[in-house]
């Protein structure tokens, strides 16, 4: 049997899967991740620990199926992205807590873009939408905030990655400082028409080259793991960010296929081949996950509070012990009763791009029982999620393409069943989910074992999918359409 390992590091969590070569599971282990809040909008991650537990769960999983590491054919890497590290080229530690995706400490700076009026150029070049979502303005805020930073930097003594170029770097003992392309294209500093640093870009923020990691086509050999980690070397043969994995692992290669990863976070990515298309409703374009140097695309929407939600129920109201208990709670009334919850707990994303819009709960009564508000923070998730694709439809008629017949999902929460339906009936088309859930360790897998030989072609891994199960409206399209009216008149009211 031929075994393929995925590291999968993700915002609330480190898991590693072990997968066989036909893309079943095998092993998986998996370790929680600290959640540092150093004040209101901020937040952090000690990459040191990222670094601890991935490495641990590695040796679990393999541990746990008396699998060597000799018999591991490559190692895929897929993970949190934007998550901003920077650390000492020489002692290899970081300079600063990993500053992570959903932190808003680096919005000022994307104000002074703004007012530059470069918005339209880093568009044009990246894909991306002027935001501190993304890396950029997170690196900057790090040169400018910690003490002798800059200093380093002009020396050649610092090195910035997002997680998957922390991960390679202790990997291979700090003999490789790389990325890939879909990583890359996070950090709104990449050319994605070129696949390249922008020396235009990295001027406008004050950004050192030499902090840069190289950039490979996402399919490719990023190195190999020190024989000390896990007993003997391993190719790392795959890297991609962990949705543009996802859409990878769903086997969506072909333009007008889509996929929606309901995590911490929800992310919708529809592929749009080698077509670079600029949304005209609220959504940015991103590279896909690349065999080859040839640039590929998708247009992406990002939900900032997806299976987040759950979590603020169940750590902050207190209304559930355990995240699995959301569905039953919320099956236990026949509908949200008017409840509106709308999680904008760090701004709002695409299609709205709202960073001043605070979390709110409106239409209670004093009929309202927490079931109810559970039931609302579940349709919040599907309702961000069915904003996000009908604007993808709007962006695929405008330019001529199919419409969207189904999407597939994949994440945490898409094993809830009562979601998942809601937002078939939200969105008027299939919700299909995969027999392989885990499809953004899948991706990571299935892109290493192109590398190393293990597959042939895309075609082949498109063979490999199954659905599980396939989720049909019931509602009527004038139900769905009035229900996503009362959530957008609910969007409204968010912006203090």
């Amino acid at each position: 049997m031929t075994y393929l390992l995925a590291l999968d590091q993700g915002t609330s969590s480190a898991r590693s899967i072990l997968f066989d070569e036909h893309g079943h599971t095998v092993s998986s282990a998996q370790k929680e991740l600290t959640q540092i809040y150093p004040q209101p909008g901020w937040v952090e991650h000690d990459a040191q620990e990222i670094w601890r537990i991935q490495l641990a769960t590695a040796q679990e999983a393999l541990a746990k199926v008396g699998v060597a590491a000799r018999e591991v054919r490559a190692i895929g890497i897929t993970n949190q992205r934007e998550t901003t590290v920077v650390w000492n080229r020489k002692t290899g530690l970081p300079i600063h807590n990993a500053i992570v995706w959903q932190d808003r400490r680096g919005e000022p700076a994307c104000a002074a873009l703004r007012a530059r009026d470069l918005a339209d150029t880093i568009r044009a070049k990246t894909g991306l939408l002027v935001d501190a979502y993304f890396s950029a303005t997170k690196l900057q805020w790090l040169l400018d905030t910690v003490p002798g930073a800059r200093e380093l930097a002009s020396r050649g003594e610092l090195a910035f990655g997002t997680i998957d170029s922390w991960l390679i770097w202790q990997l291979t003992g700090g003999e490789v400082h790389a990325t890939d392309v879909s990583n890359a294209s996070r950090t709104m500093l990449f050319n994605v028409h070129t696949n390249q640093w922008d020396a235009e870009l990295l001027a406008a923020l004050d950004i050192p080259t030499s902090l840069l990691p190289a950039v490979q086509p996402s399919a490719s050999l990023f190195g190999t793991l020190q024989p000390v980690l896990l007993g003997h070397p391993i190719a790392i043969g795959g890297v991609a960010g962990d949705q543009q994995s996802a859409l990878f692992g769903q086997a969506c290669f072909a333009p007008g296929m889509a996929k929606n990863t309901y995590g911490t976070g929800c992310f919708m990515l529809m592929h749009t081949g080698t077509r670079f298309e600029t949304s005209g409703n609220g959504l940015i374009t991103t590279s896909a996950a690349q065999t080859t140097p040839t640039p590929e695309f998708a247009l992406e929407g990002s939900v900032f509070v997806g299976g987040a939600v759950v979590q603020w129920l169940r750590d902050g109201l207190h209304a559930i012990e355990a995240s699995h208990q959301v569905q039953t709670l919320a099956q236990s009334v026949p509908d949200a009763g008017g409840v509106m919850v709308v999680p904008a707990f760090t701004g709002l994303g695409a299609p709205y791009w709202k960073p001043d819009a605070r979390g709110t709960i409106t239409g209670l009564t004093r009929g309202t029982t927490l079931a109810h508000i559970a039931r609302a923070a579940l349709d919040s998730i599907a309702f961000q999620s069915a904003a996000l694709l009908l604007a993808m439809a709007r962006d695929a008629a405008q330019g001529g393409g199919a419409p969207l017949t189904e999407l597939r999902v994949d994440g945490g929460a898409c094993v809830n069943d009562l979601l998942m339906q809601i937002q078939a009936d939200l969105l008027g088309i299939a919700v299909v989910r995969p027999a392989v859930t885990e499809t953004t360790a899948l991706g990571a897998a299935y892109l290493a074992g192109l590398t190393t030989g293990v597959y042939k072609s895309t075609g082949e891994l498109s063979a490999l999918w199954r659905a599980e199960r396939r989720f049909e409206p019931s509602i009527s399209r004038d139900q769905a359409a009035q229900r996503m009216a009362h959530w957008e008149h609910a969007v409204r009211q968010t912006v203090l």
